[in-house]
């Protein structure tokens, strides 16, 4: 589950087939696993703010993401398109080292741990209506 923000992309959510494609999971294998309902809600906002993202990056003249194995040379605008980019997307821009490319990566992992720290004392709170130790780390996080 820890490196599933690396590898967590837009194209990876069916919204309508409430589903979710887990890439390179146990086995080195890609699953399907249900959308669960309570997810879903932030799911389309944070959808919502990569499209903006995406929108305001095309316009700069960038857009592109990190593509896995050798899709970038098959497909070489595979890399703008909406659905390959990151549904949890770096904060700034970087220049991929295997093209030179500027490109915007994954969310960091320490930002990415942080924000599972919260959502797991969010979780805990909406389950038990208790807050737990942790949740001071991150301020009130019942709203």
């Amino acid at each position: 589950m820890s490196r599933l923000y690396q590898l967590f992309r837009v194209r990876d959510v069916d919204f309508d087939r409430k589903e979710i494609f887990v890439r390179s999971g146990k086995g080195n294998k890609g699953r399907v696993t249900t959308l669960p309902e309570t997810l879903e809600p932030k799911l389309k906002q944070q959808l919502e703010q990569v499209k903006h993202l995406h929108q305001a990056e095309l316009a700069e003249g960038y857009g592109r993401v990190y593509l896995p194995f050798a899709l970038d040379r098959k497909y070489p605008n595979a890399g703008v398109q909406l659905g390959w980019q990151y549904f949890f997307p770096s904060n700034r821009r970087s220049e991929d080292p295997r093209t030179g490319l500027i490109a915007r990566h994954h969310l960091h992992e320490k930002k990415y741990r942080a924000l599972d720290s919260q959502c797991c004392a969010q979780s805990w709170y909406l389950q038990t209506g208790e807050q737990p130790y942790s949740t001071s780390l991150f301020g009130n996080t019942s709203t």
